[in-house]
């Protein structure tokens, strides 16, 4: 509340929301990258969030929830805050009710002839007369993603001012105005392919800042046009090889070895990076030498050796046709000579190639691993496909004493549930029953109440926090739908969430702590994807449907031999099996 207070205190408003949006960005889960991040089961949602400083009636308070909920593009949200914070009367600054009134004055994009990254920058004047620039900066080497970012508090003219001076007004380097609606397709599409980066960028300013340039970014219009990878045919690939080796730069290089070779730089620049094969510059000569053709070209080291020669030729050749100065065509040429020696020692040292180098590079290969690795048993499809059912019912026992019976249309139990709550309960309980009543039937009303009672009786402390009861509603009619394939034809969950007036992404939010209060991983048997699937463990939650469904899968993949192929393909359309 310190930090907060200091914020609100400053002249400007992005102290306050720099401070919201790196505490954003450090919740929100749907940013963690599959591969390198564990999502931490124990941190808040940003609803959550949301909902503790609701409770906590303070000035400070008050001026986070505004800007989380303008940040947060969630409508609902931002009606709930703003009803919130009228009723608490605090004074704040002027800027923080009208925060959505924000406009842009401009987008400019900043551009290197070498093509190895753009930088967009985007002018906002906020209100009560601040103003605040974003630079993105997108690269092409391994994009186009979002490597960087940052907002600072000064309007575009003048910033554009200073990075004119900063690059000391380089010739290489070209500033032209970009139409806003392109630059949103642009920053949202780099910013995709940043959550499903391997190893992921991290600066002082990103992905903190990564909530206020979605913010700004959703300002900007619709329907522009993102980055366009060329497309290049064996034709157009064919016809330029022959140029090349027509050149005074290629002459000497037209034989069966310097052909095959070129072959493969043409495979790398035109399916990596930015796809342009004539696009040379200091950082894709490193990317070649230091890290591809090492690893994913094979050959004797006579032949492999002479790629560094030919990428010399190829260099001048395309810095000629593109009408690159010489001066960074020598730049060029000397990331050549100071990355070959160290090209040179890697082709003649034992290492690992193909996957086996992809898998070295991600770190997954330890010491004393060899490529390929020993063979250990596949799993079979009938053992595959049986765990999947047992995880559904709760086990092996389970699975095999499994009946269709309906479930009974039975009472909530209130018995186990702390007193101080039922007021609470009560009010979600009454959401599920008539969903189950107008949408549903009996069997989902008592599935339900049961998910319910139990989750209340094993973790009150859910009920005990502020929340809204329609969200908690549809979290526990969700759960158990999951359970019951529901969603696979029968409603949709927008079906769901619309019935009880909330957005879709807070009810797979809010399911989590009802999932665990169960005993249930909500992430397992996927760590690092959100409710792929949800397995409540135990007959108690399924229909007679869903039951019957399993009863008749077990019976069959029970039929399946155990060497059955697991690559035999499942098409639920093609269900149920003939006997």
């Amino acid at each position: 509340m310190g930090d907060v207070a200091l914020a609100l205190a400053d002249d400007h408003p992005l102290a306050l929301m720099s401070l919201v949006s790196a505490l954003i960005a450090a919740l929100e889960p749907e940013w963690a990258n599959p591969f390198t991040r564990v999502l931490d089961p124990s941190l808040p949602t940003r609803d959550e969030l949301a909902r503790t400083f609701l409770e906590i009636n303070l000035p400070e308070t008050s001026a986070l929830l505004a800007v989380i909920a303008e940040l947060s593009g969630d409508d609902i949200m931002r009606y709930r805050v703003r009803r919130e914070i009228a009723k608490r009367a605090h004074v704040l600054p002027v800027w923080l009710a009208d925060l959505g009134q924000a406009t842009v004055d401009g987008v400019v994009e900043m551009v290197h002839v070498l093509g190895d990254g753009d930088n967009i920058v985007i002018g906002m004047s906020l209100p009560g007369g601040s103003a605040l620039s974003l630079v993105i900066y997108i690269d092409h080497n391994i994009g186009p993603l979002v490597k960087d970012a940052c907002v600072v508090p000064e309007p575009l003219d003048g910033l554009l001012e200073r990075m004119r001076i900063a690059s000391g007004e380089n010739p290489d380097i070209t500033w032209a105005k970009l139409a806003p609606a392109d630059a949103r397709a642009r920053i949202r599409g780099a910013i995709t392919l940043s959550d499903i980066a391997v190893l992921p960028f991290e600066t002082n300013t990103w992905p903190a800042c990564r909530p206020l340039v979605e913010w700004a970014t959703g300002t900007l219009p619709a329907g522009g046009t993102g980055y366009q990878r060329p497309q290049w045919d064996d034709d157009t690939l064919t016809e330029l090889t022959e140029r090349f080796l027509a050149s005074p730069f290629g002459a000497d290089l037209d034989d069966t070895d310097h052909r095959g070779l070129l072959g493969s730089v043409l495979w790398f620049s035109t399916a990596y990076g930015s796809g342009d094969p004539l696009r040379w510059s200091p950082m894709v000569v490193e990317i070649l030498l230091v890290h591809w053709v090492p690893h994913k070209v094979d050959g004797s080291v006579a032949y492999l050796a002479k790629v560094p020669d030919l990428l010399r030729a190829f260099i001048r050749f395309c810095h000629h046709e593109r009408g690159i100065r010489a001066a960074l065509t020598a730049k060029t040429l000397a990331a050549v000579d100071k990355h070959e020696p160290e090209y040179q020692r890697t082709i003649r040292s034992p290492q690992p190639s193909g996957p086996a180098a992809l898998l070295a590079a991600m770190r997954a290969l330890l010491p004393g691993d060899t490529w390929p690795p020993p063979q250990t048993p596949r799993p079979s499809l009938r053992e595959i496909m049986l765990d999947t059912l047992r995880r559904a019912v709760g086990g092996e026992q389970a699975l095999d004493t499994l009946d269709a019976a309906p479930l009974p249309d039975e009472p909530f139990a209130w018995e186990t549930i702390p007193a101080d709550i039922h007021e609470r309960v009560a009010e979600v309980l009454k959401l599920v029953d008539r969903c189950c009543e107008e949408l549903l039937d009996v069997e989902y009303r008592t599935a339900c109440r049961r998910y319910l009672s139990r989750a209340a009786a094993a973790d009150p402390e859910i009920f005990r926090r502020r929340g809204r009861a329609e969200t908690a509603a549809a979290a526990i009619c969700w759960g158990i739908g999951k359970a019951n394939d529901l969603f696979s034809g029968k409603i949709l969950v927008k079906d769901l969430t619309a019935h009880f007036g909330i957005g879709q992404g807070s009810v797979s939010q809010r399911s989590g702590p009802l999932l665990r209060a169960i005993g249930v991983d909500p992430h397992y048997p996927y760590p690092h994807q959100q409710y792929r699937e949800v397995n409540l463990g135990s007959p108690d939650y399924l229909t007679s449907a869903r039951r019957e469904q399993i009863i008749d899968r077990r019976d069959y993949y029970r039929t399946l031999p155990d060497d059955e192929p697991t690559a035999s393909p499942w098409r639920p359309e093609r269900w149920p099996p003939e006997r």
